[in-house]
């Protein structure tokens, strides 16, 4: 079936002005909020982007689906609100489930929405005939399926609050062709949407009882070692400003999780991030705010936490705690639950202060390792390791000042290292291969930041082979002029090309490049300037800070691609952490 490209209004005759799917997809959408969409169009969907475009809703098409998810699934997190992701039937859908999935493991709020073929020839091998509602399972937390045009407005205004109610996460949207072109009247179009609009439910958040917030609080009270650990989910629910209060009431150490950094700064004197080992190591009680204890906390266990730590946990659901089984569990909104917690302690104040041994070992730590980090750092290695480009880009971030450019963190050893090095001083200011450890995410985070926060700067420091993934969409960069500036650690390959011992080096093929390597020195700069974009190669620190100063200030698309020795780095996968 051709898509068709109709007039704003469809009519049979002059007198009766008709609204078809497309149209009043797009009028929802648009009556809900939705300010932004990512995908990639084609049959059936080209003309639901048009109309979406032309009520306001700008549409930012990618070259490939799983980026344009992942800016999706990125834009939730960064704005709070459902990223929309477009996308074709069949494989087009497919596709989309990297982005739908990597919302669901991050909880954060996303709707993918998918044309599919006719319904009247589903099982007969319709063009990208699938049964997308059974794909996208695993990985939605609902899925609405418009079977006639007039359950549109209810299946779309459902999709989006379902997807932000409770923990957020991805949900789908299926519509098939033939519902596309089916036609309304305008006023039943309007009728319908009101009767959607009443019909929406607000989402009910449990709130936790006065018992349980003083139960909180004496056991952070009469703590020997206590400490605060908080992640995404407090950076999702703008929990910021009430942390900040209590930390500072308190006097207790902070950690944040890698994109919980920012939310209070890298800086700030009761940061543990430079004594993780220790804070994690010691503590007796941890209250752990919108973080889960999964592989990034070491599940909470031994032998990396105590055996007798009590964890107090607060989340959105309350099927984390139950599965955590922590001493004391929290449901509920981070901010509100904090705010609950420092009204409870302003009533009977009590702070640990800098003298108090807990806060004394942390900071004592900290300094000493953050003295041996910076007694590397000081030096500048040609050919580059990567520390030395990763101090200059430090400076250079940290020279911008306020507002902070959003960092975007992807790669093995250049993500590792970097987690270290950066300072976050914002927050919701760091995005990088999160809960899953998805690579290929960078490029289409870049974009979602760069559309979700127009004032910011947006800095990617990427491995090569992570670069790889999604490295074509520096087109999109350049048409449509995001302030972005995509750096690549380019070591010649996966953890640094051919790491093999010369006894691997066997068989019919050992004459073949390393599984690990790519093309050495390959000029990844010159691919944004096939676009009209701006590229860099640097191999020194003056050539680096140079092309940092240009492109920080121009604010224009920019890849500077960065030679790094390809035997500076080591294999990465779990978070290596030596403080």
């Amino acid at each position: 079936m051709a898509d068709t490209d109709h007039e704003t209004l469809i009519s049979h005759d002059s007198n009766t002005p008709l609204v078809d799917g497309n149209i009043l997809i797009a009028k929802a959408l648009a009556r809900a909020g939705v300010e932004h969409m990512f995908g990639v169009v084609g049959i059936p969907v080209t003309s639901l982007a048009n109309r979406a475009v032309a009520l306001g809703i700008r549409f930012i098409a990618f070259h490939n689906e799983q980026s344009a998810g992942y800016a999706a699934s990125a834009y939730g997190y960064l704005t709070g609100r459902p990223g929309i992701l477009l996308t074709v039937s069949g494989p087009g859908c497919v596709h989309g489930l990297a982005g739908l999935s990597n919302a669901a493991a991050n909880a954060w709020p996303m709707v993918m929405i998918s044309g599919s073929c006719d319904q009247k020839d589903f099982g007969r091998g319709d063009f990208q005939e699938l049964d997308q509602i059974a794909a996208v399972k695993p990985f939605s937390k609902f899925s609405a399926k418009a079977t006639d045009i007039k359950e549109i407005p209810n299946c779309v205004f459902d999709v989006l609050d379902r997807a932000k109610s409770g923990r957020p996460g991805g949900c789908y949207l299926d519509i098939p062709s033939d519902v596309l072109h089916q036609t309304v009247t305008e006023s039943e179009a309007e009728k319908l949407m009101i009767d959607a609009e009443n019909c929406r439910k607000q989402d009910v958040i449990e709130t936790v009882g006065s018992s349980e917030i003083e139960k909180a609080v004496s056991l952070l009270r009469h703590a020997e070692r206590p400490l605060i650990v908080f992640g995404k989910g407090a950076a999702i629910a703008r929990a910021e400003n009430a942390l900040k209060k209590l930390v500072e009431s308190t006097g207790i150490p902070f950690l944040p999780t890698p994109m919980g950094k920012g939310l209070l700064p890298d800086t700030h004197e009761l940061a543990a991030t430079a004594a993780r080992s220790l804070a994690i190591g010691k503590s007796d009680v941890v209250l752990v705010v919108g973080a889960r204890l999964n592989w990034l906390l070491h599940f909470g266990e031994p032998p990396k936490w105590s055996k007798d730590v009590k964890f107090i946990l607060v989340d959105i659901s309350k099927e984390e705690i139950e599965l955590r089984k922590p001493c004391l569990g929290l449901v509920g909104n981070a901010t509100q639950v904090l705010e609950m917690i420092n009204k409870e302690i302003k009533d009977d104040p009590f702070c640990l202060g800098k003298s108090h041994p807990w806060v004394e070992a942390i900071s004592k730590k900290a300094k000493e390792n953050v003295s041996r980090m910076d007694a590397q750092l000081a030096k500048d290695v040609v050919p580059f390791n990567f520390l030395t480009p990763m101090r200059i880009i430090r400076d250079a971030i940290l020279g911008l000042g306020s507002p902070a450019p959003i960092l975007v963190s992807e790669g093995a050893n250049t993500m590792d290292v970097g987690r270290g090095v950066l300072i976050q001083t914002e927050p919701r200011t760091r995005l990088d291969a999160g809960t899953w450890g998805t690579m290929g995410v960078g490029l289409g985070y870049c974009i979602a930041a760069a559309v979700a926060s127009p004032g910011r700067l947006v800095v990617a420091v990427e491995g090569d082979s992570g670069f790889g993934f999604s490295a074509m969409e520096v087109e999109t960069l350049v048409r449509y002029e995001l302030p972005v500036v995509v750096i690549v650690f380019n070591n010649g390959g996966v953890y640094g090309g051919d790491r093999r011992n010369p006894e691997e080096i066997t068989g019919p093929y050992k004459d073949d490049p390393a599984p690990t390597s790519f093309v050495p020195g390959a000029a990844y700069h010159v691919l944004i300037e096939a676009f009209g974009g701006k590229g860099y190669l640097v191999g020194t620190p003056d050539e680096l800070k140079s092309a940092l100063a240009e492109c920080f200030s121009a604010k224009k698309p920019a890849v500077i691609n960065v030679t790094i020795d390809p035997y500076a780095g080591a294999e990465s996968g779990r978070m290596q952490h030596k403080n």
